[in-house]
């Protein structure tokens, strides 16, 4: 038996990269400024936001999955939404997406509010008294500062949007060359007696992500030293 795969066969690892991808980009996005203003505001409901934030990181994938499946189904307030404009959210790599972002946002919000509590606050003062406003502040003295954990945030982020299998599954199925992820391709392979594709594509997954993390540990001690 052949053990590389067919060329049609690496859709999933493309499409797996393109979700981790745009993932990690629109956590980072959101999370950023969340994480600011939780670290540095006090208000009622703080810790009601933060708990419902870490939440998709403690409930089942299946669980985090049915209900984005209710949110964006055809009957569901979101999926009414998109359906005026004729577009349905469900079994699209659209949902593939949504479900990478839900289930990684947690990880980078809470690398993004570590490495913000980690920035001196002197500095920010520092800034103040020079006349800085906010918003300078935060792109010269803060992010720079808080630039490493953020890093390691994204990276993170991209791993789990990578490794995401039941919420996909759920909101998006397992359609072959439009939905289909590694760790989906990685199941149904096994389920079907299929181990060289398995076999090749847990190989690919696995060397990546050791790569991944390898490189920001290097990048972490250089950086240290």
């Amino acid at each position: 038996m052949d053990m590389l795969i067919h060329l049609n066969d690496w859709y999933p690892v493309w499409l797996s990269l393109r979700v981790a991808v745009m993932s990690a980009i629109i956590v980072t996005i959101t999370s950023l400024p969340l994480a600011r203003l939780v670290e540095k505001k006090r208000f009622w409901g703080r810790d009601l936001l933060e708990a419902a934030i870490t939440l998709p990181l403690v409930l089942p994938p299946s669980v985090v999955g049915y209900v984005l499946l209710v949110l964006i189904g055809v009957n569901g307030p979101l999926g009414k939404l998109f359906g005026r404009f004729g577009y349905s959210m469900v079994f699209t790599w659209g949902a593939v997406v949504m479900a990478a972002t839900v289930v990684a946002f947690p990880l980078m919000y809470q690398s993004a509010r570590a490495a913000f509590a980690s920035v001196n606050p002197n500095l920010e003062k520092a800034a103040r008294t020079l006349g800085a406003g906010e918003l300078r502040i935060f792109f010269t003295v803060t992010l720079p500062l808080a630039w490493p954990g953020i890093i390691s945030g994204f990276v993170l982020a991209f791993a789990r949007a990578l490794g995401e299998f039941g919420a996909t599954l759920m909101v998006a199925g397992n359609i072959p060359g439009q939905t289909q992820t590694v760790p989906l391709a990685i199941y149904f392979a096994v389920e079907s007696g299929d181990k060289a594709t398995a076999n090749t594509l847990v190989g690919i997954v696995t060397v990546f992500c050791f790569l991944l993390i390898f490189m920001v540990n290097r990048w972490n001690k250089r950086r240290l030293h």
